[in-house]
């Protein structure tokens, strides 16, 4: 549902992201100029790729993709959208203020849900591969050539003496 949803904001994230830039940018330093618009097009071009990981692993049951979504989030999506937030260099707005904080709550929001839905869903898969091999086992039993079979002892107790 987060993702639902953060597929309609991150157009309204990015047009007010981009006037504030566009409206900032004239007294802003030169180093600052440069690391904001790279992050723009950084953000815009991993957000599109999150997103659509996001919605092939969660509706395909996809791990790969799943994992690649989070990773995505947690390890480049959070610290830029946190960097965007908490750093006063930038001269921060009070529109990009709020959309930020709305984006990083969604961010939070989706590293905690991956990770879980990734976690149950590795289970469940785990739990299916071990059943489709038991039943395999059923259908062609292994010998056990290894050990001695159940009706053979190890050492003859007969042969023991009185202890």
């Amino acid at each position: 549902m987060s993702l639902y949803f953060n597929v309609y904001f991150f157009p309204f994230w990015w047009l007010s992201t981009v006037v504030m830039l566009q409206l900032k940018y004239p007294v802003l330093s030169d180093y600052y100029k440069f690391i904001l618009v790279t992050v723009m097009i950084l953000t815009s071009l991993i957000e599109v790729i999150r997103l659509y990981l996001g919605y092939m692993g969660n509706l395909q049951e996809k791990v790969p993709e799943l994992a690649g979504f989070w990773l995505l989030t947690l390890l480049l999506q959070l610290p830029v959208i946190l960097f965007l937030l908490f750093n006063e260099g930038l001269n921060i707005q009070p529109l990009e203020r709020s959309v930020n904080i709305i984006f990083a709550l969604f961010l939070i929001f989706q590293v905690i849900a991956a990770f879980v839905t990734l976690k149950r869903m590795v289970n469940k898969l785990a739990t299916h591969f071990h059943l489709n091999e038991f039943d395999r086992l059923e259908e062609h039993p292994v010998r056990h050539h290894y050990g001695p079979s159940k009706e053979e002892n190890i050492l003859p107790m007969a042969s023991m003496g009185p202890c």
